[in-house]
C-alpha cells in the first residue's frame, strides 16, 4: 500500500505549521503579511513537491491554489489604496472565498480525525463477546424402529394432548359428603377398589381432590383401610365396619341416597 505523503510544514520566522494556517493567520492579520517572505515559502513549497515525488497531485494542486492566495494577498498590499479600489477584481473575490472553503473543510476534517480517534481509542478497551458455535445435531438411528413402534408413539402423543384439553368447570361442585356416600355405597357392593377407579380419567381435578379428602376422612372415622404396596403404586381402599358406638359421619340417609343414585 502506497504511504500518504507528509504534509507541508512551512518554518518562516517564529512560524512553523501547516501551509493551511499560515494562509489562514495572514487573512486574520495575526502575523504581518507585509514582512513574509514569500519566496521563502515558495522555495519550501518547491523541495517538498520533489520530495514526494509528485505522487498527490490533488494535494500538489491545493497548496499551489493557497500559494497563489498568498501572493495575491500580498499583491494586494503594493497597489495604492486608491487604485485598489478602482479595480473590481473578481477572479480575486473568487479565489479569496475558495480559499475559505478549504479552510473551513480542512477544519471539519480536523475535527471528525479527533473523534474518530477518540472512538478508536474507546473500541480498543471494549471486548465483545464472539458468537458461540451451536452443537452438531445428533443422529438419531432410525433402523431399529418399525412402523409399529411409530404408531404407538403417535398415539401416546395424541393421548397426551387429549388428556391436558382443557374443559369447563360445572358450576356445582360436589360436597365433601356426598362423596364419602358415593364411597360407602361402592364399598357395600364391592369389598374392596381401587382408587384411580374412584377417580377415573372423566372427572374433574376438583372432584379428583374431593375424592382424596373424603378417603382420608373415612380412613379416620374407621369406615374404610387405605394400603399401598410399593411407592408410587395403585391405593387398595378396604370396606371396614365402624366399631360398636362409633358416631356415624356420613349419615345413612345420605348413604341410601347414593344408592339410589
Amino acid at each position: 500500500m502506497t504511504e500518504a505523503p507528509a504534509e507541508l510544514r512551512v518554518r518562516v520566522g517564529e512560524f512553523e505549521g501547516p501551509f493551511d494556517l499560515l494562509l489562514h493567520l495572514c487573512r486574520t492579520n495575526e502575523i504581518d503579511l507585509a514582512r513574509l517572505p514569500v519566496r521563502t515559502i515558495t522555495d519550501q513549497y518547491l523541495a517538498h513537491l520533489e520530495a514526494v515525488e509528485f505522487r498527490d497531485l490533488e494535494t500538489a494542486g491545493a497548496y499551489l491554489v493557497m500559494a497563489a492566495t498568498l501572493v495575491y494577498l500580498k499583491s494586494k498590499l503594493l497597489v495604492p489604496a486608491g487604485a485598489a479600489e478602482e479595480v473590481l477584481d473578481d477572479e480575486g473575490e473568487a479565489l479569496r472565498l475558495e480559499l475559505e472553503e478549504r479552510l473551513r473543510e480542512y477544519a471539519r476534517v480536523k475535527a471528525l480525525g479527533a473523534w474518530l480517534a477518540a472512538r478508536e481509542a474507546e473500541q480498543a478497551l471494549v471486548w465483545g463477546r464472539g458468537v458461540s458455535e451451536l452443537p452438531p445435531a445428533e443422529e438419531v438411528p432410525l433402523e431399529d424402529l418399525s412402523v409399529h413402534l411409530l404408531a404407538r408413539a403417535v398415539a401416546r402423543l395424541i393421548e397426551a394432548q387429549a388428556r391436558h384439553r382443557p374443559r369447563e368447570v360445572g358450576p356445582e361442585p360436589i360436597s365433601l359428603l356426598e362423596r364419602m356416600a358415593e364411597i360407602l355405597a361402592v364399598l357395600r357392593d364391592a369389598w374392596s377398589v381401587l382408587f384411580s377407579s374412584l377417580t377415573g380419567a372423566a372427572r374433574l381435578r376438583s372432584e379428583v381432590v374431593v375424592t382424596l379428602l373424603a378417603v382420608l376422612e373415612l380412613a379416620r372415622l374407621g369406615r374404610l383401610r387405605a394400603s399401598q404396596r410399593e411407592l408410587f403404586g395403585e391405593i387398595v381402599l378396604e370396606r371396614r365396619e365402624p366399631p360398636a358406638g362409633a358416631p356415624r359421619a356420613v349419615p345413612d340417609a345420605e348413604v341410601t341416597d347414593a344408592d339410589a343414585r
